[in-house]
């Protein structure tokens, strides 16, 4: 059975608002912002249809709020919601209470994101599906002293993990059997107040691992695929910085494997929707069960770049309850395609948020580049939200020359007004290793010293800063007064040889 969506609740903000309220807008269908006090004026709320304001700047009284979300959707008149990532995404109380409002929820079930949701009952499912696990240890009433004796017997180092963990949050490696007691207690405290979970899981540290997931997409008629793998092993601190399909370390043998059992770890939770099945993959290939994630990811548009799908529409069409309009076969890979992920930050200061008022953002244009953004010129980055100015997406035929477009297109990045992590970014995609396709999970955090852009801009960036500057100023400043009134100068009608739109 079949239902017709006519407007979307988008309950989120920034650059997935924007993506998914595009894709709402391709289809025909209204989209519905909602809003905090520090968001009045975002993008997504002038992009929007119709605006909610929720509440104040913390996301406890806005972008986590339940009930003013349902509200927001049954006041504006939508007939489902769009979660987007982070805030109330992966919320199995948030899905059920738009279901129970007679909304659809644009994602998988709420029994599916329970499942997935606590690491150690993901873990025993996965077990029992035959999907491979990393060695571990779980117990919800162990003592230190069994979590010590479960260690010797996992063999050092070893990774103590919160049970109801996510964004790198509540883990400590140890590989010292004295230091394990303190890395219990520390990760104890974190996972309590980050996640109001104090449990703990062990699982054997993989040397030199590969963080590699695969997005699965499954629909309500009992059709479950996998649209290949993306690498997301270049971390700092157990985040992702850049992403990239197709893996440089997978065989064709190994993918197939992977794919097989990420689809089998979504068919055993009755999974709906799209979700991402994420492994940690040894040097030597062999893979093992980490976590699912159900949502969309951050990355999803490395699997767009790759595959030709549209992944926000899928999600809207299978919450319709329409059939996947292919099967497993009728996918493949082509080319290669990488995300960057371009934060207002200042790496020299640990990569502590810069917020400010973006003077001036332009973007890169170029065949092959895709830029997901949530604010433009003259939006301002808060402290209040996650930092991310915009996603650089580029593809190519070869990883060789994705690379050397990513890099040009970063290059191509003009921000005025706040510190990026722009030449970061460049400095890892031309390290050797990297272009080698040699960088495991540990590389950021071990080579972050050759890492670190020089203290002041090169003078590419300057001078290309200056001219963006200059440009703004001259073309949109006041360049006289008539009749007390500022008078813009026409850029069409300029004495000059220099023509706004090119020859």
């Amino acid at each position: 059975m079949t239902a017709r969506i006519t407007n979307i609740l988008i309950a989120n903000r920034g650059e997935i608002a924007v993506r998914v309220l595009r894709a709402a807008h391709e289809m025909g269908i209204r989209a519905t912002a909602v809003y905090s006090d520090a968001d009045a004026s975002a993008r997504h709320v002038r992009l929007a249809d119709h605006a909610v304001h929720l509440g104040g700047a913390a996301p406890a009284d806005s972008y986590l709020h339940i009930a003013r979300l349902i509200d927001a959707a049954r006041a504006s008149g939508c007939d489902a919601v769009h979660p987007g990532y982070g805030f109330l995404s992966e919320s199995e109380e948030f899905a059920a209470a738009v279901t129970d409002a007679g909304l659809i929820w644009i994602g998988p079930p709420p029994d599916a994101i329970r499942a997935m949701g606590v690491k150690t009952e993901a873990r025993s499912l996965m077990e029992r599906a035959g999907v491979p696990l990393v060695p571990g240890f779980q117990s919800d009433t162990a003592t230190d002293a069994e979590f010590v004796a479960a260690a010797e017997r996992i063999g050092y180092p070893v990774m103590v993990k919160a049970a109801g963990g996510g964004g790198g949050k509540g883990i400590r490696i140890v590989r010292d059997p004295a230091e394990l007691p303190e890395a219990l207690a520390g990760a104890r405290r974190e996972a309590a107040h980050a996640f109001g979970d104090p449990r703990l899981f062990l699982e054997r540290y993989i040397e030199r691992g590969r963080h590699i997931e695969i997005q699965v997409f499954a629909d309500s008629h009992g059709n479950t695929v996998h649209l290949f793998e993306r690498e997301c092993s270049a971390q700092r601190r157990h985040q992702k910085v850049i992403e990239e399909s197709p893996s440089p370390m997978l065989t064709p043998e190994t993918r197939a494997q992977m794919g097989a059992a990420a689809v089998e770890a979504a068919r055993a939770v009755g999974y709906v929707n799209a979700g991402t099945v994420e492994f940690i993959v040894t040097p030597a290939g062999e893979f093992y069960f980490l976590e699912m994630n159900t949502r969309l990811q951050v990355e999803h548009p490395v699997t767009e770049g790759v595959t030709g799908l549209d992944l926000v529409k899928l999600q809207i069409t299978t919450a319709q309850g329409h059939r996947l309009p292919f099967k497993q076969d009728a996918i493949c890979q082509r080319g290669h395609t990488i995300e960057a992920r371009l934060y207002a930050e200042n790496p020299r200061l640990n990569f502590m948020p810069a917020p400010g008022t973006l003077i001036r953002f332009i973007a890169p244009y170029a065949p092959g580049v895709r830029v997901d953004s949530g604010v433009v010129s003259g939006d301002t980055i808060t402290l209040h939200y996650d930092p991310m100015i915009a996603k650089i997406i580029v593809s190519d035929w070869t990883r060789t020359d994705a690379i050397r477009r990513l890099d040009r297109a970063l290059c191509d990045t003009v921000i005025l007004g706040t510190t990026t992590n722009r030449e970061f970014l460049r400095a890892l995609i031309n390290h050797p290793a990297f272009l080698a396709g040699e960088v495991d999970t540990t590389f950021i955090d071990s080579h972050l010293a050759e890492l670190i852009p020089p203290e002041h801009p090169d003078a590419t960036t300057l001078d290309h800063a200056l001219i963006a500057a200059a440009l703004h100023e001259r073309t949109l400043a006041p360049s006289s007064v008539t009749n007390g009134k500022a008078i813009t100068p026409d850029p069409w009608a300029r004495a000059d040889h220099f023509r706004v739109g090119g020859e």
